[in-house]
């Protein structure tokens, strides 16, 4: 009978959390073969004029997720827009939410936009109403119905994607009125009332938000999707989790109740055990419940 020493134990040991380890990535690397294998990605398509004051080779892109399965039929529109505290992130990174969308027979459309300090968040708003007009002329190219369009963002992209969805004006300024956005998938919002925030500072390091935000109190309410709430505000989607950031939690109460005050259609989840970043990294599995209610809201057939 062979003997195993205590070392030969050991090694062993430390060989089978490598091992699964490795499988786990084989098996996501195959999963996420498969499902890139349903869609085709087209990237960095420049959504602003080239010689636009400004303009951001980078910055100013976006990519096209196209499922390829029956073209004949048009599909809806999701434009995901990134988060990163206004001053970071990339479309790059959420590429495996434009697969997912794509697989489940969604033309998914990630931007990038203009970022502190360059820019302050206004440009960031008129960049995303640019990508939307994009979308809007060019999206049936792809497959896509140009009359379903939906925004969709988490934290400081949601803010974005809310303001979008709220304030006709910023569209308006790129030519796109009435406003094509036909409802919004809030995931984590930030900045739904910056004017609040910004006003009382209650936490640290608030003065981060400066630079983004400026230092004009009437700018940081024009950009607080709050404020520009109307009857006519299109239906929402809501998702905030139950540990994210205390702020995101006061102010998407806030906007909630002026959704409830509007009339406006809109259904909240709140989601358990779930941190700030968790909200948006739970979009890897396809089976997430905002997946599945996405699918319902935006007409999605599979």
């Amino acid at each position: 009978m062979v003997r195993l020493s205590n070392m030969s134990r050991l090694r062993l040991l430390w060989q089978i959390p490598l091992i699964l380890f490795v499988l786990i990535v084989v098996l996501i690397l195959v999963n996420e073969y498969a499902i890139a294998r349903s869609s085709r990605r087209i990237n960095d398509i420049p959504y602003r004029p080239i010689n636009a004051p400004g303009f951001d080779a980078e910055r100013n892109s976006l990519d096209v997720y196209a499922p390829t399965d029956d073209p004949s039929r048009p599909k809806p529109v999701v434009m995901f827009i990134h988060g990163g505290s206004w001053n970071s992130g990339n479309k790059n990174i959420y590429a495996f939410i434009g697969r997912r969308l794509a697989k489940l027979g969604v033309v998914a459309v990630l931007i990038n936009y203009r970022l502190a300090p360059a820019v302050e968040v206004p440009d960031m708003a008129a960049d995303c109403a640019e990508a939307v007009r994009w979308v809007s002329q060019h999206i049936a190219e792809y497959g896509g119905d140009s009359s379903r369009i939906f925004l969709m963002g988490h934290s400081a992209g949601a803010g974005l994607a809310a303001l979008l969805a709220t304030d006709d004006q910023i569209l308006a300024k790129v030519g796109m009125s009435p406003n094509p956005v036909k409802g919004v998938i809030l995931d984590d919002p930030a900045g739904l009332d910056m004017f609040d925030y910004l006003s009382r500072m209650d936490y640290p390091n608030d003065e981060q938000y400066l630079i983004p935000f400026g230092k004009k109190p009437d700018v940081w309410r024009s950009v607080s999707a709050l404020y520009s709430l109307t009857a006519h505000t299109p239906p929402m989607l809501v998702y905030v989790g139950d540990q994210t950031y205390p702020s995101i939690i006061k102010s998407t109460g806030q906007f909630l109740q002026r959704l409830q005050a509007l009339g406006v259609n809109h259904e909240f989840t709140r989601m358990p055990n779930k941190k700030h970043v968790g909200m948006v990294t739970q979009l890897f599995w396809k089976n997430n419940i905002i997946y599945r209610d996405l699918l319902a809201f935006v007409g999605a057939k599979r």
